[in-house]
């Protein structure tokens, strides 16, 4: 499962979403997020942006 310092999700009406130091899962019908905050699913995904700065540990 990837890890991003930075997630942003741009959704079908161009509003963004953006979250930090999360795990996610890119899906056919959207995205599964896990965060500080809990758990998201996202259904109205335009496009995704993460970024990873460090290393990911093994």
């Amino acid at each position: 499962m990837p890890h991003a310092d930075t997630l942003t999700v741009v959704h079908h009406d161009d509003t963004r979403t953006r979250f930090e130091d999360v795990r996610y899962e890119l899906h056919r019908d959207g995205i599964r997020i896990w965060s500080a905050d809990g758990e998201h699913a996202i259904t109205d995904v335009l496009m995704t942006h993460a970024y990873r700065q460090r290393e990911a540990a093994a």
